[in-house]
């Protein structure tokens, strides 16, 4: 999709950039993006080009063809560095969700409260992985690790329930 819009109201253009980044899309450069033909990319594309429209801008939407093997694989790794980058954001909320619990347990915090908070925290890190993971058409390098750090999050949580609730002799 190729669109220009007026620059004001700044609001409605950066509306328009977030659900084309919010869908995957890979900026070429300012309002020229791509992303894989699928017919949900389309119906939304569309609905995209009437916005663009309605805010007294122009746009076409197109389908392309690489020119050959090495062009498409310079677009496919764009694809895929943008999903690494969110990957690799995952991962370090992974990271921080284990400092947090490491936190608790060495201070022996071990409170219904705390351990709501942190289911709270882990569904969130779940939502959040399914979103990149749909949005990584073709396979991000850092995909498996992020699952990974995701599963060791689901199982240092499940010890820490266990401690909790030892702690309050419910496991007896």
């Amino acid at each position: 999709m190729t669109y220009k819009v007026p620059p004001d109201p700044a609001a409605k253009r950066i509306a328009l950039w977030r659900r084309l980044k919010g869908m995957g899309a890979v900026y070429l450069q300012n309002g020229v993006c791509l992303l894989p033909k699928t017919d949900d990319h389309v119906r939304r594309l569309k609905m995209l080009e009437n916005d663009a429209s309605e805010m007294g801008g122009e746009s076409v939407i197109l389908e392309t063809v690489a020119l050959d093997r090495v062009q498409e694989d310079k677009v496919v790794a764009r694809f895929k560095a943008d999903r690494d980058e969110a990957y690799r954001e995952f991962i370090d909320k992974c990271a921080d969700f284990e400092a947090e619990i490491a936190k608790e347990r060495a201070a022996n915090h071990y409170t219904y409260a705390e351990l709501e908070e942190n289911d709270v925290d882990l569904k969130k890190l779940r939502g959040w992985f399914d979103k990149i993971r749909k949005l990584d058409f073709y396979g991000a390098t850092l995909a498996a690790e992020a699952e990974d750090r995701l599963h060791a999050c689901e199982a240092l949580l499940d010890a820490y329930a266990r401690q909790v609730f030892d702690a309050h002799d419910e496991n007896q």
